[in-house]
């Protein structure tokens, strides 16, 4: 028999401003704890020197991490020009160098071929798998990791300041999947002086911001403190990207049993994806069909 999870059953979402240091399933577990919470993830691994955004789903919540981890994120990272490193970060060995150094219409030029569908090839320092391996593990052992190019959308790149030859600051808007590593390593490649990501900052996440995250130093001093219940946004935040549909007490008992259930619509059309509320609390999420939500996700809430 499988043990039960302890903890609070509580749903919804906290917003944390991760600092650099640890990692995501840190931030993750530091938020369980402080909560008292039984269940919790993320929407959107950072890495360890990465900061911003950490948007923390509880309970319920976490069935919406998908619309969150598929929503457009925004990054403001900079860019080491001169220099190539084995993991596209600076916490990686040097190696390659260059002297050269682009203007900064060049840069500006060379930003254009970043914007749209493109392909990228993500970092051999990375947890795509390989035969069922981690990437970064194959790396880390000395084997020569070879990773196909994936898709990747770039709704927006541009240039927001250098502070000197060496530097450029950069603003990247993308879709789901995207490494600002391989961005920072192919515009160095492209530019033909090298390049690594020197820091990297998530300005925001779907509907979550930096500016209204809470800090880890506050996360531990509320921990425990009913207080920190405050900061919890509710499920819903998660399905904005969505549109919401209404539904009834009886559709509703319907859709709770993992049954089609009648929802009332304006803008939605046959076989759009949506969500279901009651009073204001989401039941379920699914496609509509000629009147009727079918779920594919149902809340307990």
């Amino acid at each position: 028999m499988a043990r039960k999870r302890k903890g609070r059953d509580i749903s919804g979402w906290l917003v944390v401003d991760k600092p650099a240091g640890p990692t995501s399933t840190t931030v993750v577990n530091k938020v369980r704890w402080a909560l008292g919470a039984k269940k919790a993830g993320h929407a959107g691994t950072l890495d360890p020197d990465a900061t911003g955004v950490l948007a923390v789903a509880l309970g319920e919540a976490t069935k919406t991490v998908p619309y969150i981890t598929d929503a457009l994120k925004a990054y403001e990272f900079e860019v080491k020009l001169g220099e190539a490193t084995n993991t596209d970060d600076a916490e990686g060995e040097v190696i390659a160098s260059s002297d050269s150094r682009p203007t900064d219409e060049e840069i500006k030029d060379a930003l254009g071929a970043f914007v749209g569908d493109i392909m990228q090839v993500p970092p051999k320092f990375s947890a795509v798998k390989i035969d069922g391996q981690r990437a970064y593990k194959l790396a880390r052992d000395g084997e020569d990791v070879e990773l196909a190019a994936r898709p990747l959308w770039v709704d927006e790149l541009t240039m927001l300041g250098r502070k000197d030859a060496d530097h450029v600051t950069l603003m990247m808007v993308c879709g789901k999947g995207g490494y600002v590593r391989a961005i920072a390593r192919d515009l160095g490649e492209k530019l033909g002086c090298k390049g690594h990501v020197a820091w990297l900052r998530r300005v925001w996440s779907g509907p979550f911001e930096a500016a209204d995250g809470l800090t880890y130093a506050t996360i531990e001093e509320l921990a425990q403190d009913p207080a920190l219940d405050a900061h919890i946004l509710p499920l819903e935040v998660g399905l904005s990207e969505l549109p919401e549909v209404k539904t009834t007490d009886a559709g509703a008992a319907k859709l709770r049993n993992g049954n089609p259930g009648m929802v009332i619509v304006a803008d939605v059309e046959y076989g759009d994806e949506c969500w279901a509320s009651l009073d204001g609390k989401a039941v379920a999420v699914g496609v509509y069909k000629a009147g009727e939500l079918h779920p594919s996700r149902v809340f307990n809430q």
